[in-house]
């Protein structure tokens, strides 16, 4: 399903000795995202530019993105993901060539995939996803909006064979 017609370039920093592997982590969010802009283009009849687009990833720790989000979004706490969109855009707008950047805590991640009984990188490929969709214009903010959120990130994790993340 990935769209190789899509041109995206991801820049990942990484400012945390915690991650590991990191070109595992290049190519995990490249197809990731192609596989998110063909199932938004086929499922959700999105078009998507065919114009490079980039986006940036940085891969932190707890102690970082604590300080990020209380910062941007007043909450003195770590958190998973901080996505932070070059504009911010309603779902199916045309996306600008710079999408954005996201922001992964590792510990946060670790804790979560721990709990949830699944891999590191299966979760982080949700995360990587539910941030990806926060940049195109997607929140759940209210309900009916994080249904649809939901039922998009449930689509496209079960399209490349990973477990629904909600289901109870």
């Amino acid at each position: 399903m990935p769209n190789k017609s899509a041109e995206i370039s991801i820049e990942i920093a990484v400012d945390s000795n915690r991650w590991e592997d990191i070109e595992a982590f290049e190519l995990l969010t490249q197809n990731t995202s192609h596989t998110v802009i063909a199932w938004l283009e086929e499922y959700e009849s999105i078009i998507f530019p065919q114009i490079p687009m980039e986006l940036s990833v940085l891969l932190t720790d707890d102690a970082s993105i604590k300080e990020i989000n209380s910062e941007w979004r007043k909450q003195d706490k770590a958190t998973n993901v901080l996505s932070f969109p070059t504009k911010d855009l309603s779902v199916g707008d045309t996306p600008l060539p710079l999408l954005g950047d996201i922001i992964f805590a590792y510990e946060t991640i670790l804790r979560e995939s721990e709990e949830l009984t699944k891999s590191f990188e299966e979760h982080f490929t949700h995360l990587f996803i539910h941030g990806f969709l926060h940049l195109l214009g997607y929140d759940h903010i209210n309900d009916t909006d994080a249904e649809q959120m939901e039922r998009i990130e449930t689509g496209i994790l079960t399209s490349i064979g990973l477990s629904d993340p909600y289901e109870n």
